[in-house]
């Protein structure tokens, strides 16, 4: 019992003016106040190891913390040394398709150049003979002549201009398809493009494939002029799936069907304030449990070594980069049509 407490209980028993009861109900009263007090110092005493025990956890719990604040530190520096080394792989893996794509251009370059140069041969020969022939007749004194001979000078230098710009039309299309993409947009004959594009891509392919061929159809809609792009940026997109559509109708070539032709078909529309440029195959379609996934990067039919899978996934980027859209249509061993939606932004 508590020390004060046996104090009062010692006074109550000797203390003479009290009677039995009161001693009695007093004695009582100090034994539940002892009772109460020993409990209470009891729970006191539990508190304090609560206290102790839980300060003990709550230090290990910050400890805890702390290094798992560190481990978090660390990764996230891991992480962002990943990030950016997948950005620089990206970047060398996007320069590699564009690379690819100049690689298919180069053999249908070659020979769409080829045929300007020889006219400007042919003629720049002609034109020679026509001046020595034009010489003699000036000697001779027969001015008619000589003016009649000037007239066809003229007319071969004009062809010979024309063929000239024609060459550096082609060259400058190659280096504008070569350099990285600056953003800038520009006012482009979408049907230039598409139909240059077309022939650059079918004579890369039969240069570097002899015994391919196939039938080239194209429609394009003389009313939409020129719209706002970025032109080596939609230019790769347009050899992407031009290139794709050949493979495609290469391909089922091989399988040597009966009365098999192939066909690809290139057509623009202008459709309210929308443009459509459509690329269309006779192939053997894409079969429908993978056509949600051929805009993906990386994700490719061809054989390895073949194709890098970021071809469409780049596509689709520069498409929705202009506010466009690009899909595909396909019927299993028939065909595919893909189908870029851009704005028609003049300005």
């Amino acid at each position: 019992m508590n020390l004060h407490l046996t104090h009062i209980l010692d006074f109550i028993e000797t203390a003479k003016h009290l009677s039995e009861d009161e001693k009695t109900e007093l004695i009582k009263s100090i034994k539940s106040a002892d009772k109460d007090l020993t409990i209470s110092e009891f729970k006191l005493e539990r508190t304090e190891k609560v206290k102790r025990t839980t300060a003990i956890l709550l230090e290990e719990t910050i400890e805890e913390l702390e290094q798992k604040r560190k481990a978090i530190e660390e990764s996230n520096d891991a992480l962002q040394k990943s990030l950016q080394e997948l950005k620089a792989t990206q970047s060398q893996l996007i320069q590699s398709e564009k690379m690819a794509s100049l690689g298919e251009l180069t053999a249908g370059i070659a020979h769409e150049i080829q045929n300007p140069l020889n006219f400007v041969n042919n003629f720049s020969e002609v034109s020679k003979e026509l001046l020595e022939e034009m010489l003699e007749e000036i000697h001779n004194g027969d001015m008619e002549e000589v003016n009649a001979i000037a007239q066809d000078v003229i007319q071969n230098l004009e062809k010979i201009n024309h063929h000239g710009k024609r060459a550096d039309g082609i060259v400058k299309g190659m280096l504008q398809h070569s350099r990285t993409s600056s953003g800038a947009k520009e006012l482009t004959d979408i049907n230039v493009l598409v139909d240059e594009y077309l022939r650059l891509a079918y004579h890369g392919l039969r240069a570097k494939d002899k015994s391919f061929n196939a039938a080239l159809e194209s429609n394009f809609d003389n009313s939409i002029k020129h719209i706002n792009i970025t032109p080596q940026d939609i230019g790769r997109v347009v050899l992407n799936l031009i290139t794709n559509a050949f493979y495609a109708v290469n391909e089922k070539k091989k399988m040597h069907l009966k009365d098999y032709e192939p066909k690809v078909y290139v057509e623009t529309k202008k459709i309210k304030n929308l443009v459509e440029i459509r690329v269309s195959d006779n192939g053997n379609g894409i079969p429908k449990k993978i056509l949600d996934k051929i805009f993906q990067p990386f994700f490719t039919t061809k054989p390895t070594g073949q194709g890098t899978g970021l071809g469409l996934s780049l596509s689709y980027d520069i498409i929705k980069s202009h506010d466009g859209d690009i899909k595909a249509n396909t019927i299993e061993n028939e065909g595919s049509t893909f189908i870029i939606t851009l704005p028609e932004n003049k300005a």
